[in-house]
């Protein structure tokens, strides 16, 4: 059953600090649910799936916006827009990033759907998080304690949930500057070209070290389970290899130990890893290490 609009209030913190001490001061009462681009909630509010009624509105906050290139890599505000993030020029060397802010939705969804709007959400088929994960990224988090780091990696503990606490926000993410040598792949699975949602995404990174056999190795992977993961065992088969035949059917056969695909309405589990599979073999020919039988 949908909300009525009378029931729901939204306040309007003026600055960052404002904003941490409304989350704190609220989890007395009803914690208030923060709202960035409400691509996602705006559906679940309609759906009547979302039971809140309080909500933070984040867009006043300075604080969260900004790309900026850092001493290690890039550093991106948690309200940047995914068409943004698609544009802006310091994002040439993480082009993983740029091709998922490109397959979010339509121009609207890209427009107002945000970085950190899409962590939150932590849907198993968000596509920017198979990237986050391939590249190693952190994301910074704050509270009226203060900020702190956690790595991507460890960021989903389960379905739609994140190790943060209830009065934390994200305020941005760091991407590791990535080595320039390096292969990268992204690649979206699913019945139509755009908006739609994805039976497969799949971001890799692959650096070849001396003689071309690949030194660094990252196969992540989205609407695959219940959280964005990585393959360790199909990148184990890898690393120290050349990109092959060979090679991609070794960690094929890896994937089929690392994935546990869910059934849903969009797939089965059979398809899920079967299109894994090809869509590595893919990764592996398109690898600038070159492919060979």
């Amino acid at each position: 059953m949908k909300t009525a609009l009378s029931q729901l209030a939204v306040e309007r913190p003026r600055h960052l600090k404002d904003a941490l001490q409304r989350m704190s001061g609220s989890l007395a009462d009803e914690r208030l649910t923060p709202l960035a681009g409400g691509t996602d909630l705006f559906v679940y509010l309609n759906a009547g799936t979302h039971r809140g009624t309080r909500f933070l509105d984040l867009s006043p906050l300075a604080e969260l916006r900004g790309i900026k290139a850092t001493r290690t890599g890039i550093r991106i505000g948690a309200l940047e827009t995914f068409d943004r993030i698609a544009r802006h020029p310091k994002m040439g060397g993480w082009p993983l990033l740029v091709q998922a802010a490109r397959c979010v939705g339509a121009a609207q969804i890209q427009n107002r759907g945000t970085i950190g709007g899409n962590i939150a959400n932590a849907s198993p088929a968000g596509d920017s998080l198979p990237v986050l994960l391939a590249y190693d990224a952190i994301v910074h988090v704050a509270s009226t304690r203060g900020e702190r780091t956690v790595r991507f990696a460890d960021l989903q503990t389960g379905y739609r949930q994140l190790a943060m606490e209830s009065d934390e926000l994200i305020v941005a993410v760091e991407i590791p500057a990535v080595a320039p040598k390096a292969a990268q792949f992204f690649r979206k699975v699913g019945t139509r070209a755009a908006q739609s949602i994805s039976k497969v995404v799949f971001a890799g990174v692959l650096v070849p070290g001396r003689g071309g056999v690949m030194e660094h190795v990252r196969l992540a992977w989205g609407s695959m389970a219940p959280i964005t993961t990585r393959a360790p065992r199909a990148e184990a088969a890898l690393l120290g290899h050349k990109p092959s035949v060979q090679a991609a059917a070794w960690a094929g056969v890896a994937l089929g130990e690392d994935l546990v695909p869910i059934d849903d309405i969009r797939s089965d589990a059979e398809y899920r890893l079967d299109a894994a599979r090809n869509v590595l073999a893919q990764f592996l020919r398109a690898s600038h290490a070159g492919y060979r039988g």
